[in-house]
């Protein structure tokens, strides 16, 4: 079996990794670079789960894959502020597409402000932190979870909901 990742974001992959382990499935698991076809910071709900379905579709298309998995992360306003959100699908051609979203968190004022404002959240945590690529390692729920909770560990969350679905669908 081969799994496609639509992404080559190593907190992404290494999810996806530990997904497949969980599942007992034997896949070969391929990253590929392919568009969210939503804006580049995702700024709703709704379109972070649309950016991971374009994602998985485009991801099976791109890789001739079995499965193709997209994660997406964005933010979402609330009457109580900014928050984190992520989202996942998997694809498989002639199937349903599953999807599921995963852990929120309040971000702080100054940094939903400069997101509001229109910039990225990737630069603006690599300015708060003073880091460069927090995106490929623990990502703004680890800075602001204080090491408690990392990227990978939150899209870990989510691959293992859309493989869970998709072997109970898929039960012979």
């Amino acid at each position: 079996m081969k799994i496609a990742i639509g992404s080559l974001n190593r907190a992404k992959k290494l999810a996806l990794e530990k997904a497949v382990e969980a599942a007992g499935l034997q896949a070969e698991i391929e990253s590929v670079s392919v568009p969210s076809n939503v804006s580049e910071q995702p700024f709703s709900d709704e379109e972070t789960r649309q950016g991971a379905v374009n994602r998985a579709k485009n991801t099976l298309t791109e890789a001739n894959a079995d499965i193709g998995i997209g994660l997406e992360g964005g933010v979402m306003e609330t009457d109580a502020g900014l928050f984190l959100c992520n989202w996942g699908a998997l694809a498989v051609k002639e199937q349903v597409i599953i999807t599921a979203g995963g852990a929120r968190i309040l971000l702080p004022p100054t940094i939903a402000e400069q997101l509001r404002s229109g910039e990225e959240l990737g630069p603006v945590m690599e300015r708060f932190t003073a880091r460069a690529e927090i995106r490929q390692h623990e990502g703004a729920i680890g800075v602001f979870t204080n090491g408690l909770v990392t990227r990978d560990e939150m899209f870990l969350h989510v691959a293992k909901l859309l493989l869970g679905q998709f072997l109970l669908i898929n039960k012979k």
